[in-house]
C-alpha cells in the first residue's frame, strides 16, 4: 500500500471534496491572478475559474438567497459578499504560504534559480545605458509563457501594446498598435527542431489579437530559406510535415490557417521571389521581388537587399520603407512592425544562430551572389548588423529556446543549423529584448554553454571568445554597425538588466 505524505493526503482530501475543491480553486485563482488579469488566460487558471464558478453557484449564491432580509447584518448582500471574499482570501494566506515555497514568480536581482536543469541569475545593470532582457522559464510555448513574457516586460516599462491610454502592458510608447501590419520573421529553412517553435508562434499571434483596443491590422508570417540548402535541399517551407511543436504536424501554415477566419493573416515564403530583382513601389514597380543595393558596404561588404511584396489581402509591403499606399503614393513606415522570432541553436560555420544571424532570412543570397558579394559570406564581417539597420530593425526579438541545439561546432555530434529531433535539448525558455546583440550574447553564454554535452569544447559558442572568425568576433562587428546607427546594444553584462521569471501555471 502506498503511503501518502501529509501534503498529498490533504490534496487528495481537497480533490475528493466538492466544497473544498471549489473554495481553494477560488483562492488559487485570486492569488495567482493578483494584479495581472491577463494571467486568467492560463490553462490552469481557466480550470480554477470554472471550479470557482461551480462553487459560487452551488454554495455561496444559495446561501445569500435564504438569508433573512429582516436581519440587519445581512440586509446588505453586496457588503456581505465583499466580507466573504475578504475572509476567504485572508484565511487562506497561511495555506498558500505553506503550499508555495516561492509565492512570487520573478527572480530577484542576484538570485539564482534552476529552470529545466539550467541555472539562471537575475541581475540589475551596474552601468548605463542598459539593455533589458526578459526571460521566462518552464514554458512549452503551448501555455501561458507568452502572456507571462508580456507581463514581465510590462512590469519593467516595456509595453507590448501601443494604446492612447496607459494601462497594464499598454501605453502611448507601446510596441504594437491596433492597426499595425505585424511581420513575424520566423526560421523556416529547416524542419523538426531546426525551425521556430510553432506553439510559440501561435501564442504570439493570439497575444497580438488580444490587443486591448481590438486588433484591426494584419499579420504576416515570413522567411526566406533562400531557395537552397535546408532540410529539402531546396530552401525553406512554412508547411513542413515535421515541425518544432508539441504536435509535430503543426506547421506555421497550419497555425496561420487556424486564425484566418478572424483576422487578416497570411504567410509569405520569400524563397518564391528571391531570384526576382525589382525596384521600389515609388519607382512604379508593383512586382513582387527583391530590391538590391549594388554598392557594397565598405565596412562589412554586404550588398543590402530586402523583399518587396503584396500580401493576399492586398497590402503592399516594402521591408525597408513600410506600407505603400498606391492612392497617395506615400509609404507609412511606422505601421510596419517586425517581430524577430529565431530558434536558438549552434551553427557549424558561424558558431551560433540567434537573433542577429536570423536576419540572414531577410536578404536574397542568390541575387547578391550573382552581383559579386554573396550576403552569407558577410556574416563574419558584421553584415547582418548592417542589414538590420539599413532595412528594418525589429521592434522586438523573441528568442525560442524551448528546444535548442547545443552541440558545438566541431564536436562531431551534430551542430546546427539543421536540428533533427534526436539532436535537440529541451530547455523550456523564451526570452525577449529590443537589443538583439545583448540577447544573443546572454543566451549563448547562459543557455547554450550550459546545455552543451558534458566534456565538449564550447569555445565556438562562447560570446566572450573574440578570436577572428568566431561568434564572439562577428557579433561585436555586428554590434558596431547597430550602435553606429544609434540603437542601444551591448555585449557587456554590466550594461544588461536580466529579469527572470518562472511560469507557474
Amino acid at each position: 500500500m502506498r503511503i501518502l505524505s501529509p501534503q498529498n493526503r490533504i490534496l487528495q482530501h481537497i480533490r475528493n471534496n466538492a466544497f473544498l475543491l471549489g473554495l481553494f480553486s477560488l483562492i488559487w485563482f485570486l492569488l495567482r491572478t493578483g494584479r495581472k488579469p491577463s494571467r486568467a488566460a492560463y490553462p490552469c487558471q481557466r480550470i480554477a475559474a470554472a471550479n470557482s464558478q461551480i462553487w459560487l453557484a452551488s454554495y455561496v449564491i444559495p446561501f445569500f438567497s435564504v438569508v433573512p432580509g429582516r436581519i440587519s447584518f445581512f440586509s446588505d448582500r453586496k457588503k456581505l459578499a465583499i466580507i466573504a471574499v475578504v475572509l476567504v482570501v485572508g484565511s487562506s494566506l497561511a495555506f498558500y504560504g505553506w503550499w508555495s515555497q516561492n509565492p512570487t514568480d520573478e527572480v530577484t536581482p542576484n538570485q539564482a534559480i534552476t529552470l529545466t536543469g539550467l541555472n539562471f541569475t537575475g541581475r540589475i545593470a551596474r552601468l548605463e545605458p542598459a539593455s533589458d532582457l526578459f526571460v521566462v522559464g518552464d514554458t512549452s510555448g503551448n501555455d501561458g509563457g507568452v502572456v507571462e513574457l508580456i507581463d514581465l516586460m510590462g512590469d519593467h516599462g516595456l509595453y507590448f501594446y501601443k494604446t492612447d491610454e496607459p494601462g497594464e502592458n499598454q501605453g502611448p510608447e507601446g510596441l504594437i498598435a491596433r492597426d499595425d501590419v505585424v511581420l513575424i520573421k520566423v526560421n523556416c529553412q529547416w524542419d523538426e527542431r531546426g525551425g521556430t517553435n510553432t506553439d510559440l508562434l501561435k501564442a504570439l499571434i493570439q497575444a497580438i489579437l488580444d490587443h486591448p483596443e481590438d486588433f484591426t491590422g494584419e499579420i504576416i508570417v515570413a522567411d526566406n530559406g533562400q531557395g537552397q540548402y535546408g532540410s529539402s535541399g531546396r530552401g525553406g517551407s512554412l508547411d513542413w510535415a515535421r515541425n518544432n511543436a508539441d504536435d509535430t504536424s503543426q506547421s506555421a501554415q497550419k497555425v496561420v490557417d487556424s486564425f484566418a477566419a478572424s483576422v487578416d493573416i497570411s504567410t509569405f515564403l520569400w524563397d518564391t521571389i528571391t531570384t526576382t530583382r525589382v525596384e521600389e513601389y515609388s519607382e512604379r514597380d508593383m512586382e513582387d521581388g527583391y530590391v538590391v543595393n549594388e554598392t557594397a558596404n565598405p565596412r562589412t561588404g554586404v550588398m543590402v537587399s530586402y523583399p518587396k511584396f503584396t500580401t493576399i489581402h492586398g497590402t503592399h509591403v516594402s521591408f525597408k520603407h513600410g506600407i505603400w499606399n498606391p492612392q497617395t503614393g506615400i509609404y507609412d513606415g511606422d505601421r510596419l512592425k517586425v517581430i524577430n522570432v529565431p530558434v536558438l541553436k549552434t551553427h557549424s560555420g558561424y558558431g551560433v544562430t540567434a537573433c542577429v544571424k536570423h536576419y540572414m532570412g531577410v536578404p536574397s543570397d542568390k541575387l547578391t551572389a550573382r552581383l559579386g558579394s554573396r550576403t552569407h559570406n558577410t556574416i563574419g564581417r558584421g553584415g547582418m548588423g548592417t542589414l538590420m539597420v539599413e532595412t528594418r530593425f525589429p521592434v522586438l526579438n523573441i528568442l525560442d529556446a524551448i528546444w535548442v541545439n547545443a552541440n558545438p561546432a566541431g564536436a562531431g555530434r551534430g551542430a546546427g543549423p539543421s536540428t533533427p529531433y534526436g539532436r535537440a535539448t529541451r530547455v523550456n525558455v523564451i526570452a525577449a529584448s529590443t537589443d538583439p546583440v545583448a540577447l544573443d550574447h546572454w543566451a549563448a553564454k547562459h543557455i547554450l554553454t550550459q546545455a552543451a554535452p558534458d566534456g565538449t569544447d564550447t569555445s565556438s559558442m562562447n560570446p566572450d571568445n573574440t578570436q577572428p572568425g568566431t561568434f564572439g568576433a562577428w557579433l561585436r562587428l555586428s554590434l558596431q554597425e547597430i550602435t553606429r546607427a544609434g540603437h542601444q546594444a551591448t555585449v557587456d553584462e554590466d550594461h544588461m538588466n536580466v529579469y527572470v521569471v518562472r511560469l507557474v501555471p
